[in-house]
């Protein structure tokens, strides 16, 4: 299940409706695809609250056209909504909500990517330090969050206010490759309404699937321009400021669920609305790291494409098929470095202030011992 994106922009919307099928419960279909489509648009909100100018995305689901339609109208009245596929408008998320909550029964927002310090509800930079401060007393109607790349599930479970919300994990799709690199898992009708339901109620909610949240370019804190990161502990020690050039540190996301948090960072039980987390390495980033060559190589492509053809897609090679099969397949390095991923055995170098992070599978030692 994929959604589309952008629909506000009325040239996408048109697309939208020229090449998109209705197959009824919400879902859309690309003709003579087996995809499943559901209409989805981020929304950027930027406005004054408590002498505090806040900086907020949304993600907006909708369950017909119609529907659709009615919120763009609202939007377009409001703001402009034809020269971005993510609109930024001045309007109060509280605001936003309400007019997602009148264009049709069945629409619903997520607070997006929520711990990103530039526009989060919970960033360290322009959000809150509640989901009920947000969204005031329409809180009720969120029920469920994304963690975005920079957090995982355990992160979100240290702070108790977030135990009643369903997380999920969506790839910003800005190219195929980046698709599924994080998802949401449901055992469900394929069908708006009911992953709309499982995420209500948990029921056919599985959990998710992860990057390490190291690899989010805003884990840690940090100044990119002078290579400073720091861990939440040092960046205190300096008082938010960077130690080279004296201006503030960003502070990233560990450090800001470290301030929300009232839960230890392990040792605590997991809240009855968690599920399971699968935290992954994309297969071209480990064929890449094995060969000593960019991820984007051809010889990362072919390898990646006969693997693909052998033993079938992606996310099974990664999780599922068996070690043995993927060694026969291509090599014993490769066998290795899936059983490191699946044992959460990597090298993890964090990410700071816009810059990803790096997760690896092997000491650059290793793989000059090893036979690819």
């Amino acid at each position: 299940m994929l959604s589309t994106g952008d629909f506000t922009h009325p040239a996408w919307f048109a697309e939208i409706k020229e090449k998109l099928t209705p197959a009824g419960n919400g879902v859309f279909k690309l003709k003579d695809s087996p995809v499943n489509f559901i209409l989805s648009v981020e929304i950027s909100t930027i406005y004054k609250k408590g002498d505090k100018t806040r900086k907020i995305h949304h993600i907006i689901f909708m369950p017909d056209l119609e529907a659709a339609e009615k919120f763009r109208q609202r939007l377009g009245s409001i703001g402009n909504i034809k020269s971005d596929g993510r609109p930024i408008l001045g309007l109060d998320s509280r605001s936003l909500l309400e007019i997602t909550l009148e264009s049709g029964k069945g629409a619903f927002i997520i607070p997006a990517h929520i711990w990103t310090p530039w526009f989060s509800v919970l960033g360290s930079k322009s959000g809150f330090d509640s989901i009920e401060e947000c969204y005031e007393d329409l809180s009720d109607h969120i029920f469920a969050l994304e963690t975005g790349l920079s957090s995982d599930p355990e992160m979100n479970w240290r702070v108790s206010g977030l135990d009643k919300y369903r997380l999920v994990s969506n790839s910003d799709l800005h190219s195929p490759a980046k698709m599924a690199r994080e998802a949401t898992i449901f055992d469900t009708k394929p069908d708006y309404f009911s992953m709309m339901h499982a995420l209500k109620t948990g029921d056919g909610y599985i959990g998710t699937l992860e990057f390490f949240p190291e690899e989010g370019k805003y884990h840690m804190d940090g100044h990119r321009k002078c290579d400073v990161c720091m861990v939440p502990s040092e960046t205190i020690k300096h008082k938010g400021i960077c130690p080279v050039c004296g201006k503030p540190l960003t502070i990233g996301v560990l450090h800001r669920v470290d301030e929300l948090a009232d839960r230890p960072e392990k040792g605590f039980k997991p809240p009855a609305t968690a599920g399971k987390v699968y935290s992954l390495i994309p297969l071209q980033e480990i064929l890449a790291e094995i060969m000593k060559v960019g991820i984007g190589s051809k010889k990362v492509d072919t390898a990646y494409e006969n693997l693909i053809q052998k033993l079938g897609p992606e996310l099974s090679i990664l999780m599922d098929v068996p070690v043995s099969d993927i060694s026969k397949a291509y090599s014993p390095v490769l066998g290795e470095a899936i059983s490191r991923l699946r044992a959460g055995k990597v090298i993890r170098h964090s990410g700071f202030d816009g810059e990803y992070g790096v997760i690896k599978l092997f000491e650059k030692d290793e793989l000059v011992k090893k036979t690819v």
